[in-house]
């Protein structure tokens, strides 16, 4: 299931989409909100926004995927970590 907002509300898309086998979940412009995407949305929202608290992810200095991608996993073990010890 791919979930977007009212931007992506076009048959152009749903039709992409299912030929791929994807169910869309696209909210209709016109409508009155309430579909609850904006739930799922402001989940990853915050994460990015949790990525770019530490500098180095917030833009790409790193040439190499291969490193970049270690520094998401540390900033997403650090991420983790945090909320851990809030909880213990």
């Amino acid at each position: 299931m791919l979930f977007a907002d009212r931007g992506y509300d076009h048959d152009k898309y749903r039709r992409l989409l299912r030929q791929r086998g994807i169910r869309p979940a696209i909210a209709e412009r016109g409508q009155p909100h309430g579909t609850g995407l904006g739930t799922f949305r402001w989940i990853v929202e915050r994460t990015i926004s949790w990525l770019h608290g530490f500098r180095r992810l917030r833009i790409r200095w790193e040439r190499r995927d291969d490193i970049h991608e270690a520094f998401l996993g540390l900033a997403v073990c650090l991420i983790t970590h945090r909320h851990v010890q809030r909880l213990c």
